[in-house]
C-alpha cells in the first residue's frame, strides 16, 4: 500500500469513527451546548488528534529511520546499509538509497585511487629530485667546505667545520625526507624489511618501537603492500609525535586464510574522534582502495589502536 493511501485511510478511519459517534445515539448536542456535551466534544477532539498523531508517527517512522541513515552515511566507512522493513514506496525509496550509496562508494574508491596514484607518482618525482639534485648539491658543498677547512687560517677553522656539519645535517634530513616520500626499501626488499626500517626510523630516546611480522606472509601484491606500509607509517608517526607514548607496537599477521591484519598500538593519551584529521582521512582513503576495514579506538589500559584488515583477492593465499 502506498504512503498516500495509508495516510488517507488512517485519517478516513478516524473521521468515520467521529461521524458515527455524532450520528449515533451516544452523542447528542443541544441547541445550547451543555457542559457535559462540551466535555464530550472536547474529549472526542483530543482523542482524534492523539489518534492522528500516533498513526502519523507509525506511518512516517520508516522515513525517520531513513533520514538518520542518510545523515550518518560516511563514504570513508563503506558497507553501511539501511535494512528494508517496509513495503511499497518506502521500500522502494530505501532500496534506491542503498543502491545510490553503493554507487557513491564505488565512485569514491575509484577517484581516491586515481588521486593516491597521482600522489605516489608526485612523491617519487620529488624524492628523486631531492636525492639527485639537492642531495648532490649538498654533497658538493660539504666537499668544498672540507677543502676550505684545510686552507683557512686557524682562527676560522672551527667556523668552517661548524658550517660543514650543518650542511651535513641538512643532507641527512633531505635523505630522510626522500626515503619517506619514496620507500625504496619497500620496492627493493619487500614489506617486512620496509616495516623494520620504519621501526628503526621512529625509535628514539624515550620511545620504544617494536614490530612483529608474520613470516608466513607472502606476495601480497604491490598495491596492498604500499597501502599497508603507508598506513603503518602514518599510524606510527602519529603515535610517536602526538600521543606522548613511550611504547609503540606494530604487528602484521595473517587473519584467517583470506586476510591480513596490520595493528599499530601505543600506550599514549588516547584518541578523541573530534581530533580526526587529514592523516586518518588519508588512511581511510587508502583502505577504500583494497576494500579493507580500518578501525580506530582506545583500549582498556589507555592509548590508541589502529587496525587495518585487508582481504586477499579471490584465489589469493597466505
Amino acid at each position: 500500500m502506498s504512503l498516500f493511501w495509508r495516510m488517507f485511510l488512517s485519517n478516513a478511519a478516524v473521521l468515520m469513527l467521529a461521524t458515527g459517534l455524532l450520528v449515533g445515539p451516544w452523542v447528542t448536542v443541544s441547541s445550547t451546548v451543555l457542559m457535559h456535551e462540551a466535555l464530550v466534544l472536547g474529549g472526542g477532539l483530543i482523542a482524534m488528534l492523539v489518534a492522528n498523531a500516533l498513526l502519523f508517527r507509525i506511518v512516517l517512522s520508516p522515513l525517520k529511520r531513513l533520514t538518520k541513515a542518510m545523515a550518518d552515511a560516511n563514504l570513508l566507512e563503506p558497507g553501511q546499509r539501511t535494512r528494508v522493513t517496509e513495503s511499497g514506496e518506502l521500500a522502494e525509496l530505501t532500496e534506491t538509497f542503498n543502491v545510490m550509496l553503493s554507487r557513491l562508494e564505488t565512485e569514491r574508491a575509484e577517484s581516491s585511487g586515481r588521486a593516491l596514484s597521482a600522489q605516489e607518482s608526485e612523491r617519487r618525482r620529488v624524492a628523486r629530485e631531492l636525492h639527485d639534485e639537492v642531495g648532490q648539491t649538498l654533497t658538493a658543498v660539504i666537499l668544498q667546505f672540507k677543502s676550505l677547512a684545510d686552507r683557512v687560517p686557524r682562527a676560522l677553522h672551527e667556523e668552517v667545520i661548524t658550517a660543514q656539519e650543518a650542511v651535513r645535517s641538512s643532507l641527512d634530513e633531505v635523505r630522510r625526507i626522500a626515503r619517506r616520500l619514496r620507500p625504496g626499501v619497500l620496492e627493493d626488499l619487500g614489506l617486512p624489511s620496509a616495516l623494520r626500517a620504519l621501526v628503526t626510523e621512529f625509535s628514539a630516546p624515550g620511545v620504544t618501537v617494536s614490530h612483529r611480522v608474520d613470516g608466513s606472509l607472502t606476495a601480497l601484491g604491490a598495491e596492498a603492500e604500499l597501502v599497508l606500509y603507508r598506513v603503518a607509517q602514518e599510524a606510527t608517526a602519529n603515535a610517536a609525535r602526538h600521543s606522548g607514548a613511550s611504547r609503540i607496537d606494530l604487528k602484521l599477521r595473517a587473519a584467517g586464510a583470506r586476510a591480513v591484519e596490520l595493528t599499530v598500538s601505543d600506550n599514549g593519551k588516547g584518541f578523541h574522534r573530534a581530533t580526526e584529521g587529514a592523516g586518518l582521512q588519508g588512511m581511510r582513503e587508502r583502505a577504500l582502495l583494497l576494500g579493507a576495514t580500518l578501525t580506530l579506538g582506545s583500549h582498556g589500559s589507555g592509548g590508541t589502536t589502529v587496525r587495518l584488515r585487508v582481504p586477499l583477492p579471490t584465489g589469493g593465499a597466505i
